[in-house]
């Protein structure tokens, strides 16, 4: 059972603050209800019965899970899309999972798939843009709470992280591949 205070992932609401753990006033029922305040869209609260299986709620990502994301990302495959037509499922599927590693999969399918697109002349479809988008927005929204930045700045943080361990990695095969020829 979650507390008040504490933050959570809920569905599709995304990142959600705890402000009660108590009965619906009201209801006649001993049934014990959550209230989550979703963080990054204001004036709505959510009531979730805490024994509810509906809807995957989870406590959010801590510091180290966030660093091993990045450590990760690299090889994190993509997601796999046997045609077009069950594209979308499996791009919706990927975000009602609340699975940190399979957003970063929506988000490294849909932009290599635009970047493919964009070679070929072609624009990028609009439910790849909108996918992407709410990936983007469900991962980076739930790496800025143990890190404490706002989900713009946490977007920024991990990309810059990831691209220098990128780097890192390639100039290390490079050097290997160097030392070797000698």
């Amino acid at each position: 059972m979650f507390s008040v205070g504490e933050y959570v992932v809920h569905g599709n609401d995304g990142v959600c603050k705890v402000e009660a753990v108590e009965p619906m006033s009201g209801s006649g029922s001993d049934r014990i209800y959550y209230t989550l305040v979703p963080v990054y869209s204001t004036g709505s609260k959510l009531f979730v019965p805490t024994d509810s299986t509906k809807v995957i709620t989870r406590a959010v990502i801590s510091k180290n899970e966030v660093k091993q994301l990045m450590d990760e990302w690299e090889d994190i495959e993509l997601l796999s899309v046997e045609n077009d037509k069950k594209r979308e499922e499996v791009y919706k599927q990927a975000l009602r999972s609340c699975d940190c590693r399979q957003w970063v999969k929506l988000i490294k399918t849909s932009y290599q798939r635009n970047q493919v697109r964009m070679e070929n002349g072609k624009k990028a479809t609009t439910s790849d843009e909108r996918y992407l988008h709410m990936a983007q927005e469900n991962l980076f929204g739930e790496v800025a709470i143990p890190l404490e930045m706002s989900r713009g700045e946490a977007e920024e943080y991990f990309i810059d992280k990831v691209k220098s361990k990128k780097s890192k990695k390639s100039s290390s095969k490079k050097s290997s591949k160097s030392k070797s020829k000698k």
